[in-house]
């Protein structure tokens, strides 16, 4: 399933783009807490969100999934396809003056790579060497071809830290990020609220409308859009499904969505210790039937009132890297019970493991998939709970 929906309130819209002159905040209801904020520790979606005032990247990326220089101008690879050149911006300054430079950016993917508990090590794996060819040219050597690097540039591993603040930090860095956004941080309160301010400095400041923005955490869907139809927030991320239709129908609202990138599906460890060796991970057809038992229109209007988009295969419909060839399965109850399966699989239950703390959506979908597998069995004496681990 695939989809993400935000939520403008529509006269605090109006209100920005009329004064100017005037102090302006955006409030923002977030799905839950951030992790922290170190583009090289961090891992969580809302800390994407926080991250995109806070920390520019060397290139970014559009909604039609463009990707465009946003600290650097351009870039160039090699005949081989093993460096990488990059040119910087220049005149762009960090959050505590210092200059982004070349020596930065080095320091910055260095740091991504070897920091203990980093979440970028591995996708910046295919850099060997970070080479300054002058203060606004930086090389990236790779061990082997590697195209997707320019699009992981566009993520956490293209933030570039000021070197002085993380060196002064250390691991505390997080506490108080300084990057080359174009919002500086101010202060978080755990479970409450992170709050930024416009950067003075900034090297794109006049596109900067809004004059400080306030992050605030508010893990019940419900209580998240209370907060906004009452005007305690402007903006809220991650709509409950059920919501849709009556914020539609609200006049004071407005309501964007569009093809998520993600997804959610069920994966199987089939060769990977002790835990792949069950029957359904060892047997591609007890897996053939498991998907053809699920009825995956079923499951979008049963848990997401429709909104959102099966599919059959990681890459959505938006995506250019897409198989044209793969849309949905349809769900055949039939074949699934015909499917050939050993004794050893027909007795034993398929355990289904996934994490629902944040996300009460996910623990009905896997309600629903039990159902729909359930409905395919062929005896009720057969009938055992449905499992397998998901991802």
């Amino acid at each position: 399933m695939r989809g993400i929906t935000t939520l403008l309130l529509a006269g605090a819209i109006a209100a920005w783009a009329g004064g100017a002159s005037a102090q302006t905040t955006l409030r923002i209801g977030l799905n839950e807490d951030p992790d922290i904020l170190d583009p090289t520790l961090a891992r969580s979606f809302v800390g994407r969100i926080v991250f995109a005032g806070l920390c520019d990247k060397l290139f970014d990326i559009t909604a039609d999934l463009k990707v465009v220089p946003q600290l650097a101008t351009e870039y160039k690879w090699s005949d081989d396809n093993k460096t990488l050149t990059i040119k910087l911006r220049q005149g762009v300054k960090f959050h505590d003056g210092e200059t982004l430079d070349a020596a930065a950016v080095k320091y910055s993917i260095e740091r991504h790579q070897t920091m203990p508990g980093s979440n970028r090590k591995g996708e910046l794996s295919s850099v060997a060497k970070v080479e300054i060819v002058d203060p606004s040219t930086v090389m990236l050597q790779l061990s082997a071809p590697y195209a997707p690097l320019v699009a992981q540039l566009t993520d956490r591993a293209g933030m570039i830290v000021s070197p002085k603040a993380a060196e002064a930090m250390g691991d505390k860095f997080g506490t108080k990020p300084v990057c080359a956004g174009p919002y500086k941080f101010v202060e978080r309160l755990a479970q409450d609220r992170i709050v930024l301010k416009k950067f003075a400095d900034y090297w794109d400041k006049g596109s900067v409308a809004i004059d400080k923005i306030v992050y605030m955490p508010i893990p019940d869907t419900s209580v998240r859009l209370a907060n906004l139809r009452s005007g305690q927030l402007d903006l809220i991320e991650r709509l409950a499904a059920t919501d849709v239709d009556s914020v539609r129908a609200d006049k004071s609202l407005a309501i964007t969505s569009i093809t998520s990138l993600g997804y959610n599906g069920i994966t199987f460890n089939v060769a990977n210790g002790e835990m792949a060796k069950t029957p359904i991970d060892q047997d591609a057809r007890l897996r053939k039937a498991l998907e053809l038992s699920l009825d995956r229109d079923a499951i979008n209007q049963v848990v997401f009132n429709g909104v959102h988009q099966p599919w059959r295969r990681r890459r959505g419909s938006t995506s250019s890297f897409r198989s044209p060839n793969s849309p949905p399965r349809s769900s055949s109850p039939r074949k699934a019970r015909c499917r050939p399966s050993s004794s050893a699989g027909a007795a034993a239950p398929i355990r289904m493991a996934t994490a629902t703390a944040s996300w009460p959506a996910r623990r009905r979908s896997m309600t629903a998939t039990t159902a729909t597998r359930r409905s395919t069995r062929s005896s009720p004496s057969r009938e055992r709970p449905a499992m397998s681990r998901s991802g």
